[in-house]
């Protein structure tokens, strides 16, 4: 058997989340489907480093696969390709060592949220980022990142519907990139909990907007109460941009 690593990039729009489920449309659904025929009627399991929800995209997604099959690492792309559906890709393969593991080899992650702050919504981007027409600091969120960087507990900015009990996470980076109409977010880490960059996003935007002190951020933290942040931000604005690995 060889073990595949797969680099994937998908629009998440029409998708009810990365991970397979009775009654949606999923990414690893139609990939593992791809598989399926194939391997001539096989079932083929594919693992991701992480699940995504309904709606976000992926640019540097991987995943893994065991396959008995002797087929060229660079021929893999186009042999899966051609039995996906056009918002889901493969972008390269690799054949790797039988102990990596999509999710449990990687080291972190890096995810980017991009926000339209135009007067005019575009409806040509509203499926690939969040509109946000309000006049934003970009001084009191820089100073306001700061404060997120490093080792904290984020259950003030994890979803409550998470069963994770350790909630301890390590922000490497944050980063704001501004363009004439566009913020883009970047945020690297260790890992990122459930609805975690959707709500610093949400959060960072409301301290930009005014309605929350760039100072209020430590305390937050603190609190371990998720009713203390912003809002969580749309579905739509949010990337998986890139997986790290050690090696």
């Amino acid at each position: 058997m060889n073990r595949i690593k797969c680099i994937v990039c998908y629009d998440g729009t029409a998708f009810a989340g990365y991970q397979i489920q009775p009654n949606g449309r999923t990414i690893q659904g139609c990939i593992e489907k791809a598989l399926k025929m194939i391997h001539k009627g096989q079932d083929v399991k594919v693992f991701a480093s992480g699940r995504t929800d309904a709606g976000v995209h992926a640019v540097g997604q991987v995943l893994h696969f065991d396959s008995p099959l002797r087929i060229p690492p660079h021929k893999w792309p186009n042999a899966i390709n051609g039995l996906l559906p056009r918002d889901i890709r493969i972008k390269e393969c690799e054949i790797v060592d039988s102990s990596f593991h999509a999710r449990f080899s990687a080291s972190g992650k890096e995810y980017r949220y991009k926000v339209h702050t135009s007067a005019f919504q575009d409806p040509f981007r509203r499926n690939f980022s969040y509109h946000y027409p309000y006049k934003l600091d970009m001084k009191w969120m820089e100073e306001a990142a700061k404060n997120l960087i490093g080792t904290h507990d984020f259950t003030s900015f994890c979803s409550a519907k998470t069963d994770v009990e350790d909630k301890v996470r390590t922000i490497e980076q944050i980063s704001i990139h501004s363009s004439q109409d566009e913020l883009e977010f970047h945020f690297i880490g260790n890992g990122f909990l459930y609805n975690m960059v959707r709500i610093l996003t949400g959060s960072l935007l409301d301290i930009g907007s005014g309605k929350i002190s760039p100072n209020e951020i430590k305390r937050i933290l603190e609190a371990k109460n998720r009713s203390m942040a912003g809002k969580t931000a749309p579905a739509a604005g949010l990337y998986l941009w890139r997986v790290f690995y050690d090696n």
